[in-house]
């Protein structure tokens, strides 16, 4: 199970050279190979199109499981809550919203700069008038903070830590979800859906976001690139960066050399 941005992709937003080959090798021992990230699922069945039936999908920071044709797990907010959200997010200077549906991500600023970051991540998005008058089941809302998420945004959500999830997911991106969403929850739920054991997951991660899937597995990787709270969390630490292909070398040693 990995990370994408900061993880299995490197800064250009692109996959290993080796991924492929080694993606294969996995499938034809049994071993599922996963993504866990606060991208969007059609955004990452779009990336994984030629091998998206035999991949196992956890979207939107864990509120979102999908495999072979069928959810798995969602984890929805509530629309109280998101609405609650998007009211303070709207005073916080230089940031941008994204409500996350199951059916599509909306925004309601039309930003140049926000809107290239946003598709980046997220295939779906619909420009709305006002967020909180979107139809959807709602599994996230997103802060797009470019003065820094984790020093600027989170402070005005630190206070409702005890009630939601607040997660810095990226340097600019902040996540409200459902207090119980994450991406270890998510693999829990995975693991007892499959029948795979905490002994037989194997987890890589890069930022705040990650702390959780840390725990979910005994072969937990940080990156070398990773923030230092996720390097304290892990077993492990990888030999090499996510420019530097981290998550397939540490995976082509660890599983393919029997």
């Amino acid at each position: 199970m990995a990370d994408m941005d900061g993880t299995l992709l490197d800064d250009s937003k692109s996959l290993g050279h080796n991924f492929w080959e080694i993606e294969e090798k996995l499938a034809d021992k049994g071993i599922i190979f996963s993504v866990a990230s606060g991208r969007q699922f059609y955004n990452l069945i779009e990336k994984f199109d030629k091998i998206k039936d035999r991949m196992l999908f956890l979207a939107e920071n864990g509120t979102y499981v999908f495999y072979k044709g069928k959810e798995i797990h969602v984890n929805p907010l509530d629309k109280v809550s998101a609405h609650k959200f998007i009211k303070i997010a709207r005073e916080i200077q230089d940031t941008h919203l994204i409500l996350c549906g199951k059916n599509s991500a909306y925004v309601e600023s039309s930003d140049s700069k926000f809107l290239a970051e946003a598709r980046q991540f997220y295939k779906r998005i619909k420009s709305v008038n006002d967020l909180t008058e979107v139809e959807d089941d709602v599994l996230k809302v997103t802060v797009c903070d470019f003065k820094g998420a984790e020093h600027n945004a989170y402070h005005h959500f630190k206070a409702y830590e005890n009630d939601y999830k607040v997660a810095v997911a990226g340097k600019i991106w902040l996540d409200m979800t459902n207090v119980s969403a994450n991406k270890g929850t998510a693999i829990k739920k995975i693991q007892e859906e499959l029948g795979i054991s905490f002994d037989e997951t194997m987890v890589f991660g890069d930022f705040l976001n990650d702390t959780e899937m840390m725990q979910a597995g005994k072969h937990s990787y940080a990156m070398k690139n990773a923030h230092p709270e996720i390097i304290k969390t892990a077993a492990f630490v990888t030999q090499f960066d996510n420019n530097n292909n981290g998550v397939m070398e540490t995976i082509s040693r660890v599983c393919l050399t029997v």
